[in-house]
Order: C-alpha cells, then sequence, then structure tokens
C-alpha cells in the first residue's frame, strides 16, 4: 500500500490572521484560497513539501453540526483545546525565537522532554495548538 498524508484540517474563526500566522510567520505557502457563502478555506503548507499541505477552515461549515455543537467548537477554540498539529525542524530553538518574536502565543518555550524530543509550542490566532518538535 501508498498512502501517504496529504492534507490536515484545522478550524479558523479569522482568515487574515490565520494567513498572518501561517505564510508570513511559519513561511507557508498560500496553495489555495477559496470562499463561499462568506467563509474562506485557505490550504498551506511548507514550499519543499508540495504534497502535504493544511486546511484552515471554518469551524462549523458542516450543515450537520448543530447549534449545541458550534458553541461547544466555539469555546474549545476559545480555550485551545479544540485541534492541533505537531510540526518539526532541524532547529527548534531558533524557530522558536522567530516564531515567539513575531508575537505569536507562546505556550511552552523549547523544552527537552522526558520522552527523548525537545520541543515548543504555540497557539496560531484561532487557538489551535501548534506544537513543533526538533527532528533527531
Amino acid at each position: 500500500m501508498d498512502i501517504s498524508i496529504h492534507a490536515s484540517f484545522l478550524p479558523h474563526h479569522d482568515p487574515e490572521a490565520s494567513l498572518a500566522f501561517y505564510r508570513d510567520t511559519l513561511g507557508f505557502e498560500v496553495r489555495k484560497d477559496v470562499g463561499y457563502g462568506g467563509m474562506r478555506w485557505i490550504t498551506v503548507g511548507p514550499p519543499e513539501q508540495p504534497g502535504t499541505s493544511i486546511v484552515l477552515h471554518p469551524p462549523a461549515a458542516d450543515p450537520g453540526v448543530t447549534d449545541d455543537e458550534r458553541r461547544t467548537i466555539t469555546e474549545m477554540m476559545a480555550k485551545g483545546t479544540y485541534a492541533g498539529i505537531l510540526l518539526a525542524t532541524a532547529d527548534v530553538d531558533g524557530t522558536f525565537e522567530r516564531v515567539a518574536a513575531d508575537g505569536a502565543e507562546v505556550v511552552q518555550e523549547p523544552t527537552d522532554q522526558p520522552y527523548g524530543i525537545r520541543d515548543c509550542a504555540f497557539r496560531d490566532p484561532a487557538g489551535n495548538m501548534i506544537r513543533i518538535q526538533e527532528l533527531a
């Protein structure tokens, strides 16, 4: 079997703030920016990895989501407990310094974890947890 990760989804509530974070702070390229009904789906990804993307999506665009579920999603996003992603870099300390200097919300400074990795963490403008670990 030949299966790869093509795209992951993260919610956003402010497309311009999300663009600034993923494009300007993390250096991802914008691959698609699609609007429909006042909502936007923005596909971004590392320029060196054209086959792997993150789709930033309106969190409750699915017509099957109830009003109660929309409220829960909004509450979880506000607390930063709804979604997240794990990224990797060869230089976690340098990456941390650049991302923090751009004003991203720091959750954890670079730390050697007891399970053998060094990582740091931020929240994106929608509250999603962005963990960045150092490649071994």
